[in-house]
Protein backbone atom coordinates (compact mmCIF):
# COMPACT_ATOMS: atom_id res chain seq x y z
CA UNK A 1 0.00 0.00 0.00
CA UNK A 2 1.56 3.18 -1.32
CA UNK A 3 0.04 5.86 1.55
CA UNK A 4 -0.76 9.20 -1.24
CA UNK A 5 -3.14 10.93 1.73
CA UNK A 6 -3.02 11.29 5.67
CA UNK A 7 -5.04 13.85 7.38
CA UNK A 8 -6.32 14.17 10.88
CA UNK A 9 -9.96 14.24 11.51
CA UNK A 10 -10.90 14.79 14.90
CA UNK A 11 -9.97 13.94 18.73
CA UNK A 12 -12.46 13.23 21.48
CA UNK A 13 -13.10 11.08 24.42
CA UNK A 14 -16.64 10.33 23.12
CA UNK A 15 -17.00 7.53 21.52
CA UNK A 16 -20.20 8.09 20.08
CA UNK A 17 -18.80 11.34 19.11
CA UNK A 18 -16.43 9.41 16.39
CA UNK A 19 -16.76 9.24 12.96
CA UNK A 20 -19.91 8.47 11.58
CA UNK A 21 -18.92 6.87 8.27
CA UNK A 22 -18.78 3.23 7.81
CA UNK A 23 -14.94 3.48 6.33
CA UNK A 24 -12.86 0.58 8.23
CA UNK A 25 -10.79 1.41 11.23
CA UNK A 26 -7.26 0.01 12.58
CA UNK A 27 -6.68 1.26 16.32
CA UNK A 28 -3.03 1.26 17.11
CA UNK A 29 -2.22 1.08 21.07
CA UNK A 30 0.14 0.57 23.73
CA UNK A 31 2.04 1.65 26.71
CA UNK A 32 3.02 5.55 27.03
CA UNK A 33 6.23 5.54 25.44
CA UNK A 34 6.63 2.83 23.65
CA UNK A 35 6.61 4.48 20.49
CA UNK A 36 2.87 4.68 19.52
CA UNK A 37 3.49 8.40 17.61
CA UNK A 38 6.58 7.80 15.57
CA UNK A 39 5.47 4.50 14.48
CA UNK A 40 2.35 5.85 13.28
CA UNK A 41 4.59 8.75 11.81
CA UNK A 42 6.54 6.41 9.72
CA UNK A 43 3.72 4.09 8.55
CA UNK A 44 2.00 7.33 6.68
CA UNK A 45 5.49 8.93 6.04
CA UNK A 46 4.47 12.07 7.54
CA UNK A 47 6.75 14.18 9.84
CA UNK A 48 4.26 15.45 12.39
CA UNK A 49 1.14 13.75 11.73
CA UNK A 50 0.91 11.92 15.11
CA UNK A 51 2.51 14.50 18.16
CA UNK A 52 5.67 12.77 19.65
CA UNK A 53 6.48 13.63 22.98
CA UNK A 54 9.60 12.93 25.59
CA UNK A 55 6.73 12.44 28.57
CA UNK A 56 4.77 9.46 28.29
CA UNK A 57 1.32 9.90 27.98
CA UNK A 58 1.12 12.55 25.06
CA UNK A 59 -2.07 11.37 23.95
CA UNK A 60 -5.17 11.00 25.81
CA UNK A 61 -7.79 11.59 23.46
CA UNK A 62 -9.04 8.78 20.35
CA UNK A 63 -7.25 10.54 17.59
CA UNK A 64 -8.87 9.57 13.51
CA UNK A 65 -6.80 10.28 10.52
CA UNK A 66 -8.01 9.67 7.20
CA UNK A 67 -5.85 7.51 4.96
CA UNK A 68 -5.97 7.53 1.47
CA UNK A 69 -10.00 9.00 1.47
CA UNK A 70 -10.81 5.11 2.27
CA UNK A 71 -10.02 3.68 6.15
CA UNK A 72 -9.40 5.11 9.02
CA UNK A 73 -6.20 5.17 11.48
CA UNK A 74 -6.92 5.67 15.13
CA UNK A 75 -4.84 6.90 17.14
CA UNK A 76 -5.75 5.62 21.19
CA UNK A 77 -4.15 6.68 24.59
CA UNK A 78 -1.27 4.83 26.33
CA UNK A 79 -1.46 2.21 28.55
CA UNK A 80 0.36 2.01 32.23
CA UNK A 81 3.14 3.98 32.85
CA UNK A 82 1.39 7.60 31.75
CA UNK A 83 2.56 10.56 34.75
CA UNK A 84 -1.38 11.79 34.57
CA UNK A 85 -3.80 12.03 37.51
CA UNK A 86 -5.69 8.66 38.50
CA UNK A 87 -8.56 10.86 37.77
CA UNK A 88 -7.77 11.72 34.49
CA UNK A 89 -6.09 8.12 33.97
CA UNK A 90 -9.62 6.17 34.55
CA UNK A 91 -11.46 8.78 32.42
CA UNK A 92 -9.45 7.91 29.73
CA UNK A 93 -9.21 4.35 30.16
CA UNK A 94 -12.67 3.88 30.56
CA UNK A 95 -13.25 5.55 26.42
CA UNK A 96 -10.49 3.23 25.54
CA UNK A 97 -12.84 0.57 26.65
CA UNK A 98 -15.89 1.86 25.19
CA UNK A 99 -13.91 2.67 22.24
CA UNK A 100 -12.98 -1.43 21.84
CA UNK A 101 -16.05 -2.53 23.18
CA UNK A 102 -19.04 -0.01 20.89
CA UNK A 103 -17.01 0.98 17.87
CA UNK A 104 -18.55 -1.76 14.72
CA UNK A 105 -16.39 -0.22 12.05
CA UNK A 106 -12.95 -1.58 14.02
CA UNK A 107 -11.44 -4.01 11.72
CA UNK A 108 -8.52 -5.36 13.95
CA UNK A 109 -6.41 -3.79 16.75
CA UNK A 110 -2.34 -3.19 16.87
CA UNK A 111 -1.14 -3.43 20.19
CA UNK A 112 2.46 -1.53 20.35
CA UNK A 113 5.48 -3.44 22.21
CA UNK A 114 8.84 -2.73 23.00
CA UNK A 115 10.55 -5.66 21.68
CA UNK A 116 13.84 -4.22 23.75
CA UNK A 117 11.66 -5.65 27.25
CA UNK A 118 11.10 -8.88 28.38
CA UNK A 119 7.35 -9.57 28.33
CA UNK A 120 5.17 -6.80 30.57
CA UNK A 121 1.88 -8.08 32.54
CA UNK A 122 0.14 -4.98 31.86
CA UNK A 123 0.56 -6.14 27.65
CA UNK A 124 -0.38 -9.42 28.49
CA UNK A 125 -3.56 -8.47 30.28
CA UNK A 126 -4.65 -5.92 27.86
CA UNK A 127 -4.38 -8.85 24.61
CA UNK A 128 -5.66 -10.77 27.23
CA UNK A 129 -8.63 -8.44 27.77
CA UNK A 130 -8.96 -8.01 23.96
CA UNK A 131 -9.39 -11.78 23.32
CA UNK A 132 -12.07 -12.32 25.94
CA UNK A 133 -13.95 -9.84 24.50
CA UNK A 134 -13.49 -10.97 20.63
CA UNK A 135 -11.57 -8.09 19.38
CA UNK A 136 -8.71 -9.16 17.01
CA UNK A 137 -5.78 -7.74 17.24
CA UNK A 138 -1.97 -7.88 15.82
CA UNK A 139 1.79 -7.21 17.91
CA UNK A 140 3.61 -4.69 16.94
CA UNK A 141 6.74 -4.76 18.48
CA UNK A 142 8.90 -1.42 18.03
CA UNK A 143 12.55 0.10 18.70
CA UNK A 144 14.28 -3.30 16.80
CA UNK A 145 16.66 -1.19 15.33
CA UNK A 146 17.94 -0.90 19.62
CA UNK A 147 18.36 -4.76 19.42
CA UNK A 148 20.70 -7.19 17.11
CA UNK A 149 18.60 -9.64 15.25
CA UNK A 150 19.88 -12.44 17.71
CA UNK A 151 18.62 -10.42 20.65
CA UNK A 152 15.40 -9.89 19.00
CA UNK A 153 14.66 -13.37 18.25
CA UNK A 154 14.71 -14.34 20.97
CA UNK A 155 12.79 -11.46 22.96
CA UNK A 156 10.35 -12.44 20.49
CA UNK A 157 10.34 -16.03 21.71
CA UNK A 158 9.79 -15.01 25.33
CA UNK A 159 6.55 -13.14 24.17
CA UNK A 160 5.65 -16.43 22.50
CA UNK A 161 6.26 -18.63 25.39
CA UNK A 162 4.43 -16.06 27.29
CA UNK A 163 1.07 -15.87 25.45
CA UNK A 164 1.18 -19.66 24.83
CA UNK A 165 0.81 -19.97 28.33
CA UNK A 166 -2.71 -18.97 27.71
CA UNK A 167 -3.90 -18.67 23.80
CA UNK A 168 -3.31 -21.64 21.69
CA UNK A 169 -1.70 -20.05 18.90
CA UNK A 170 0.71 -16.90 18.91
CA UNK A 171 -1.31 -13.75 17.34
CA UNK A 172 -0.02 -12.15 14.14
CA UNK A 173 3.01 -10.19 14.40
CA UNK A 174 5.33 -7.32 12.79
CA UNK A 175 8.92 -6.42 13.41
CA UNK A 176 9.35 -2.92 13.52
CA UNK A 177 11.59 0.31 13.78
CA UNK A 178 10.52 3.51 13.04
CA UNK A 179 13.56 5.67 12.71
CA UNK A 180 15.01 2.46 10.14
CA UNK A 181 11.58 2.10 8.26
CA UNK A 182 11.41 -1.44 9.31
CA UNK A 183 7.98 -3.14 9.25
CA UNK A 184 6.18 -0.21 7.11
CA UNK A 185 5.44 -2.60 4.37
CA UNK A 186 4.65 -5.38 5.97
CA UNK A 187 1.88 -3.69 8.44
CA UNK A 188 0.35 -1.52 5.34
CA UNK A 189 0.08 -4.74 3.18
CA UNK A 190 -1.63 -6.98 6.01
CA UNK A 191 -4.24 -3.45 6.63
CA UNK A 192 -4.39 -3.29 2.53
CA UNK A 193 -5.19 -7.04 2.27
CA UNK A 194 -7.95 -6.96 5.21
CA UNK A 195 -9.39 -3.57 3.23
CA UNK A 196 -9.07 -5.62 0.45
CA UNK A 197 -11.52 -8.31 1.94
CA UNK A 198 -13.76 -5.71 3.72
CA UNK A 199 -14.62 -4.60 0.12
CA UNK A 200 -15.01 -7.92 -2.17
CA UNK A 201 -17.12 -8.89 0.65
Amino acid sequence: MIIKSAEFVMSNSDVTKCPKSRLPEYAFIGRSNVGKSSLINMLTGRKSLAKTSGKPGKTQLINHFLINKNWHLVDLPGYGYAKVSKSSKKVFQKFITQYFSLREQLVTAFILVDIRHQPQAIDLEFMEWLGKNGIPFSIIFTKADKLKPNAITKHVEDYKSSILETWEDMPNYFITSSSKGIGKDDVLDYIDKLNANMFLS
